[in-house]
Formats: C-alpha cells, structure tokens, sequence
C-alpha cells in the first residue's frame, strides 16, 4: 500500500477480458488467456484504441470452486516492496502473466488463480499484477470470502479450503493509482473507502457473481462503490459456461465517477474496451464534493 502521493490522473484505455473456454487443463487455460490478453492489447486487432490497462477475470486459470482450488494453487512467494524474480518463479500462471504483459507493452491485472502460501501451505483467492515491463509489482489476497447460503439457489464456502487475505492493496501506473479488490470483496465498502482514501481514482476487483446474485447486485454494487468513492469502478467476470460447476453471470463492466454504466459486456466471451477521462472524475468531485465534506469530527477516518 503506497503512502506516497498519487500518480497524476492521465486519460487511458482499459480492456476487461471477459474470458471463456475455462476447463480442467490448466496449460490450455493458461494458453487461451494469453491470446486473449494480446488481442486486447492490440485493441481487438485494431478495432479498437490500443490498451494500456488489460484485466482477466477471477479464478482464470482453473475451474471456479473449494474443490478445484487445492488442486491448481501455484506457489507466487511475492514479498511487498521487494523485487521478484519471475524467471525463478516456481507459478506458471505468473511466468506466462509476465511474458505477456512485457510482450504487449500493458499495465496487466491477472486476474485471480489459487495460490498456496510457501510458508504455511494456506490457500488463497490471490490477484496478480504487472508492469509493461514484466515486472510483478503487486499481489491482492481476497480478503472476504465467499461464504454464501441462499434456501434453495445457492450455497457456496470458499472457507472450505480458502483463507482470507489481511491486507489492502494498490498499484502505481504512470497514469493513475489503481486499487484492487476481488469480488466478494464489492460488499464491504470499507476496503474500496480505504483504497480511494489512499489516492486511488480507479478500483479494478475481478469477479465471478453467479446466475443469483448477478442479476440482483452486480451493477448495483459498482455503480454504488463509484459513487460512494467517486472513482472509476469496474469488474471484470469470466464467460458464462453452463456446462460448469458454477455458473458465472458474466456482464464485465466499467463504470464511471458519476456512476455512468460506460462499457458493459453480455455473458459470452468478449473483451469490453472503456476510455478512462480524469476529466469526469474531476468533475464529479468538484460538482458534488463529498470528498471534502466528510465529518471525521462525528465518524472516524476508516483510512486512519
């Protein structure tokens, strides 16, 4: 978490690859994923603006459930503030992440796959993120899992084989303070608070929310944690794949400052392309300036 002041907010493309084609065979998975992340780097072959910012979805690497996370965790080893060396790295996910990012020429957030911790052996919900160098600058563990039980749509426990991360987490580009979130993490604004507190003007959480959930609070809560924070907000979700154990509600969106929907993606594989304007988040804060009105003097600094 970066005490330093923000980077100066600079006009950038991000592209949210809403990934499919997710199966059992982790180096096929691994494969797909990077042709993907190459193709939104070149803005859909040229269809589109080049990408500065790539996202894959939430548990990209392996089938989403407590069941498959022991199976595909891969060991990252990832010390804060200290230099990684991915060549060393014992991740394929990693070594593949970071040639990809430095072969693109893109700021990557690679989405999330299982990780085993190298000193306890815990696992963990664990998000990636790269420099157009290659370089692996940041890690978020999920910090609140996804322990849901709804009679009669759906009951899921990470908890069964996941532990939750204790820290909160954000990068530095040369365009902007990007925080990071990973789903169930959308619920609790107090880690999206924080972060906008801290200097970021764009929160990135991968995600899967299912065919319950989804439709319910998906949109709501972004739109919400935009407005809340009067940041750019914007998940990004695997393809929807109903031969799978679980069924994710796809909808990949960004959303603005003002908690505008400006991009948004249907189930099926795609990628979204936004164009992020400083200008709107600006705006927002000057024409509706909460940020400068908060009462610490009646409620407490959740960033203190």
């Amino acid at each position: 978490m970066s005490s330093s002041a923000a980077p100066a907010f600079k006009p950038f493309n991000l592209a949210l690859i809403q990934l499919g084609q997710v199966g059992p065979d982790k180096a096929a998975n691994l494969q797909h994923a990077r042709e993907m992340i190459l193709r939104a780097a070149r803005g859909d072959g040229g269809a589109k603006p080049k990408a500065d910012l790539v996202v894959l979805p939430e548990c990209f690497n392996s089938p989403y459930g407590h069941v498959h996370f022991p199976v595909y965790a891969e060991t990252i080893a990832f010390v804060p503030g200290r230099p990684y060396d991915v060549a060393a790295s014992a991740s394929k996910s990693v070594k593949m992440l970071s040639a990809a990012a430095r072969e693109a020429g893109v700021w990557l957030v690679g989405g999330s796959i299982p990780e085993r911790d190298t000193t306890d052996s815990k696992l963990y919900n664990t998000a990636t993120v790269y420099s157009p160098q290659g370089d692996l600058v940041a890690i978020h563990r999920k910090v609140h899992l996804f322990d849901i039980d709804i009679p009669g749509k759906i009951t899921f426990k990470e908890s069964e084989t996941l532990t939750g991360g204790k820290t909160i987490n954000c990068f530095d580009t040369d365009f902007a303070r990007v925080g990071l979130g990973i789903c169930y993490d959308v619920r609790f604004p107090e880690l999206a608070m924080i972060n906008a507190r801290r200097g970021c003007q764009v929160l990135i959480y991968p995600g899967a929310f299912n065919l319950t959930t989804g439709p319910l609070h998906w949109e709501l809560l972004q739109r919400a944690r935009a407005i809340d924070q009067q940041v750019y907000f914007s998940m990004c979700s695997p393809a929807r794949d109903m031969t799978a154990g679980y069924h994710a509600w796809g909808h990949s969106m960004v959303v603005d400052p003002m908690g505008k929907v400006i991009a948004e993606a249907g189930h099926e594989e795609d990628i979204v392309y936004a164009h992020i304007d400083p200008q709107t988040f600006h705006d927002a804060r000057a024409g509706i300036p909460v940020t400068t009105q908060r009462r610490f003097d009646v409620y407490a600094d959740v960033s203190a």
